[in-house]
């Protein structure tokens, strides 16, 4: 449960989404996207705060006219994480928010228009040190690609893409991430796969219009770790038909069932059975509500019965194994203490956050003595 990944991740470019890096050796980063109408700047900011309490490292905006950008100024005013600019066809709008702000500018040079506009952007985002972002997606492909391979395909994503990134490398500005998302899972893969192939730059990854919560998630966590699996991808997107905080729980889960990440806990459960003696779904399910908020990585095995529970239980930082009268509770792989039913999910919130407590004291302790 504690061992590296055994992924070995592809080399690519670093830049910096504001304070966040992507690509090279830093850890693959969570952002999804507000859908609240920009221009209602205080609903904005809310789902932004609540994107970055639930742990988003990036959150992108859409900003489709020059009052959203004007918006946009104030909601980036008011918030603290590295926000995205979503635009497309007005390069004015670019340049305003380069003025604002703005960490990372998501466009298609295709579409910005002729090359004194996309020089100008370019110039912009040179001049306040802000990457660009270049995103393909299969609908919107170019209406000659369409032509020339008759319907999205692998090859249409990747030459779309390279065409872009010719306007940006005859510009001499390396500093540049690309997505080439398709809702189909592989169409997106194999895109992703060459195009790995071709650049250096950190590849942006998402399946796009994956769908609902459920069948999104699934859609999402096949094509994604299909390609996490063979060390692609530097910064990541799910992209649910749900609430933005859902993509962010689901991108973190995927990275943490990796080992890529780590990030909050780390849940280890058994689907129960009749052999249960707790209800274990309802323990879980109330566990994790409760505890959102913890960004401190925790292995937490909840088991139901002696079965699987004391091996499962002395992997995890705390574990729980169902017991008859009363259910024992391992903390560093030892047996610590017994909990009844009556108060199990209190007792075990109450124990899950004193080792969170401890684990960061052991934290700060090592960074004092080492600027000592």
């Amino acid at each position: 449960m504690h061992s590296p990944s055994p992924i070995q991740r592809r080399k690519s470019r670093q830049i910096h989404v504001g304070s966040v890096p992507v690509g090279g050796d830093a850890p693959i980063s969570v952002q999804s996207m507000t859908n609240t109408d920009t221009l209602d700047v205080d609903a904005t900011v809310a789902q932004i705060k609540s994107l970055q309490d639930i742990g988003a490292d990036i959150v992108r905006v859409s900003v489709p006219s020059m009052d959203a950008a004007e918006a946009f100024g104030r909601i980036k005013r008011q918030t603290d994480i590295p926000l995205v600019a979503d635009i497309h066809f007005d390069y004015r709008i670019a340049l305003r928010v380069a003025e604002l702000g703005v960490d990372c500018l998501r466009i298609n040079p295709g579409n910005i228009g002729r090359e004194d506009r996309v020089r100008a952007v370019v110039s912009a985002a040179r001049d306040n040190g802000i990457p660009i972002r270049i995103g393909v997606n299969a609908g919107s492909l170019e209406k000659d690609l369409q032509k020339k391979y008759g319907e999205p395909t692998p090859a249409a994503l990747v030459e779309s893409a390279m065409r872009h990134i010719d306007h940006l490398e005859r510009l001499d500005f390396p500093d540049f991430k690309v997505s080439v998302k398709a809702s189909d899972v592989f169409m997106a893969v194999a895109a992703y796969r060459e195009l790995a192939t071709r650049i250096e730059q950190p590849l942006h990854l998402g399946i796009t219009e994956a769908g609902g919560l459920r069948s999104g998630t699934v859609k999402s966590s096949i094509g994604l770790g299909m390609l996490l699996m063979d060390g692609i991808g530097d910064t990541i997107r799910v992209s649910l038909a749900a609430d933005p905080v859902e993509e962010i729980k689901v991108g973190f889960d995927m990275l943490k069932s990796l080992r890529l990440r780590a990030k909050g806990i780390n849940f280890v459960a058994c689907p129960s059975c009749s052999r249960q003696n707790f209800d274990v779904i309802g323990t879980m399910n109330a566990l994790e509500e409760r505890l959102e908020d913890i960004t401190t990585p925790l292995d937490v095995a909840v088991i139901g019965c002696v079965v699987n529970g004391p091996g499962e239980a002395k992997e995890a930082d705390l574990g729980l194994t169902g017991g008859s009268p009363n259910n024992l509770v391992y903390i560093d792989g030892k047996p610590a203490s017994k909990l009844r039913n009556e108060h199990l999910v209190d007792d075990l919130e109450a124990l899950i956050r004193n080792k969170i407590r401890q684990k960061q004291q052991a934290e700060q302790d090592v960074i004092a003595r080492a600027t000592e």
